[in-house]
């Protein structure tokens, strides 16, 4: 056999969208039978728009809490005071509205649940580690005592996924965690909610989307489904992003992109991924950049340090995005420009001062030391990031 492999698909249940997310909330709760909900948001969202109110209302005698103090980069301790007040409400499902922040606040959360973790340094023994080799330990993970149910505003693909982040900020490292059923047991996509997102935050994670999709196409070990979804995901994001960014009112160009979201997220965690991510999660730890602008100073750099390994495949997303003889590096770079996003490293503000801890921290991420080519030293991360500056 020339080809073989292994796919696993999440454990999740169904995707719904043409729904208002409060009449799908509570009809999906109503399905699996929730009695006791708590909702998990951005302190934005919750304060200063009425789509909580509108979730919470609906759901009735079923509420039974809120929380709506997630942090940027999800530091640990904030994932455990979230759980202090999950476990004070006593839910039997979690119902989370927001981006990858709120999201992985509840994915980490829901470890702390599982194995009855109380103190920041307890969730060490549940970090993903990377050993010198490059070889991953990934600890197993139990099932938790209850599910969530993900309601996203971004396009960051965090529903889509068992992968969970959090920030130690004591190493300045963005440790990831995995658990089959940390994710989304159920996401609704209603495009109406994503109006209230800042415009620059929809448009970088959508370049982050754009960023899973070119990571799975480019993997070192690709999967032919994952190809499939992740090429159309991308013609998708190329064609809805430019729309969301001339009319940013048209729900159904920002319906399109949720959608190419799904289909660019199939590889999330179950492909390998390489170094724009893994980077990208250092530059959220050690300079605070925020998470979809990591992917548009990181991933046209990667793409140029990876092309003497991957030409071939990074041809295939040249041809997902109009121009098979131009160099993927140089369309995504265009796709960048034409959102108005930031580009280099010096335009999110990280500065020099900062590359020997992103360099440092990157030597300990999964992601970078899968890299299509080879990442053996920090060095070879410092390149990348004079190839960014």
């Amino acid at each position: 056999m020339s080809i073989s492999g292994q796919y696993e698909f999440l454990a999740q249940d169904r995707v719904v969208f043409g729904v208002p997310a409060a009449q799908a909330v509570l009809e999906q709760a109503e399905h699996l039978g929730a009695q006791r909900v708590f909702v998990v948001s951005s302190k934005t969202l919750n304060r200063n728009t009425e789509v909580i109110k509108h979730i919470c209302h609906a759901l009735g005698e079923r509420f039974v809490g809120l929380f709506d103090e997630c942090v940027a980069h999800v530091p640990r301790d904030s994932v455990l005071k979230a759980a202090t007040e999950v476990r004070a409400a006593d839910p039997d499902l979690i119902v989370t509205v927001g981006g990858g922040t709120p999201i992985d606040t509840v994915k980490v959360l829901l470890i702390c649940l599982a194995h009855d973790l109380y103190r920041a340094e307890q969730l060490d023994d549940y970090r993903v580690r990377v050993n010198e080799d490059g070889s991953k330990v990934i600890p197993a993970v139990a099932s938790p005592p209850l599910r969530q149910i993900i309601v996203p505003t971004t396009l960051s693909g965090a529903e889509f996924s068992k992968i969970g982040g959090a920030s130690d900020p004591i190493r300045q490292v963005k440790d990831l965690y995995i658990g089959r059923e940390i994710g989304g047991q159920v996401v609704i996509l209603d495009p109406a909610l994503s109006i209230h997102t800042p415009d620059w935050l929809w448009l970088s994670t959508g370049l982050r989307a754009v960023d899973h999709a070119v990571e799975t196409i480019c993997s070192r070990q690709p999967q032919p489904f994952t190809d499939a979804t992740c090429l159309h995901g991308l013609r998708m994001l190329s064609a809805s992003l430019r729309i969301n960014h001339e009319r940013p009112d048209d729900l159904e160009a920002r319906l399109n992109s949720q959608l190419g979201v799904w289909l660019a997220s199939t590889g999330l965690g179950r492909v390998d991924w390489g170094a724009s991510h893994g980077i990208g999660h250092q530059l959220g730890a050690v300079a605070g950049v925020p998470h979809g602008y990591c992917s548009c100073v990181i991933l046209p750099s990667v793409l140029r340090y990876n092309y003497s390994v991957n030409a071939d495949q990074q041809q295939l997303i040249s041809g997902a995005l109009g121009q098979p003889e131009a160099l993927a590096a140089d369309l995504v770079g265009a796709l960048i420009r034409d959102l108005g996003l930031p580009e280099t490293l010096q335009d999110v503000s990280v500065k020099r001062a900062h590359f020997e801890a992103i360099a440092r921290g990157g030597m300990q991420n999964m992601m970078v030391r899968s890299n299509p080519r080879e990442i053996n030293c920090p060095e070879d991360i410092l390149e990348i990031l004079e190839l960014a500056w």
